[in-house]
């Protein structure tokens, strides 16, 4: 068996196997990106509420985009030695982290799949990786 690399992702988190020959690492990493933007304050508290809070939530949403692309930076080092790389995800996480990988030359070729996946415990996604890569 070649190496291989499964990465399970969404905003929050990853699960990273890695697969060579009969050794499989299991990795799991957060993010550490806050959550999504919760507006506060009360009424006529600096401005109305709508104009504050499209300048915070714009601005919130900015600072989460810049720590979503620390985290797959993070994350693109432990693929270096894979032959293989298959992303999963349920949301647009698996994409945009696709889309960083798409940036690393050596890696750019490497990427076998993008598929939409439920959560799922790491047993779970450690036999769906073994069983992707098996074939």
């Amino acid at each position: 068996m070649k190496n291989s690399a499964a990465i399970w992702i969404d905003h929050r988190e990853a699960l990273v196997v890695s697969l060579a020959g009969e050794t499989v690492t299991l990795r799991h990493l957060q993010s550490g990106a806050e959550s999504h933007f919760k507006p506060s304050g009360g009424w006529k508290s600096g401005g109305t509420i709508v104009a504050q809070s499209v300048v915070n939530e714009k601005s919130a949403e900015e600072s989460r985009m810049h720590q979503y692309h620390a985290f797959y930076r993070n994350i693109i080092p432990l693929l270096e030695n894979a032959d293989a790389i298959a992303i999963f995800g349920p949301g647009e996480a698996k994409t945009e982290f696709a889309g960083e990988i798409g940036k690393v030359h050596v890696l750019r070729d490497k990427i076998s799949a993008v598929e939409a996946c439920d959560r799922m415990t790491e047993n779970q996604f450690l036999a769906k990786a073994k069983g992707y890569f098996a074939s």
